[in-house]
């Protein structure tokens, strides 16, 4: 099965600066208008700007599980992109809301180290 997960956005140009930031990468694939990012073996994260999906702008919501959720923030907070404080649930997942320029949601939650 493959996965992929749409961030509808207004303004192409701003939310590809952006990502690219959040990823670390420029896109991976670029397919027509649409700007793909792997997240993983089958999995990968769409950035669309066409006026079709207009009233969809801001309304996504994605957690991403990392492993080294410290060195992300690091890297975010030199680039002036902010997050929601970090909380810690009872299973030990630590978990932070990163909004993008349109209110997409890409939240990333990292388990505990065994």
């Amino acid at each position: 099965m493959d996965l992929y997960s749409v961030m509808c956005v207004s303004d192409r140009i701003k939310a590809l600066a952006w990502f690219e930031v959040f990823f670390g990468r420029p896109a991976d694939e670029i397919l027509g208008e649409e700007h793909l990012w792997q997240v993983g073996e089958n999995a990968w994260v769409v950035v669309d700007d066409r006026d079709m999906r207009a009233e969809r702008v801001g309304g996504a919501m994605i957690t991403l599980g990392v492993h080294d959720l410290d060195d992300i923030l690091a890297r975010l907070a030199t680039h002036g992109v902010d997050h929601e404080p970090v909380e810690t649930y009872r299973n030990g997942v630590r978990h932070v809301v990163v909004l993008d320029p349109d209110g997409n949601s890409l939240s990333l939650a990292e388990a505990p180290t065994q």
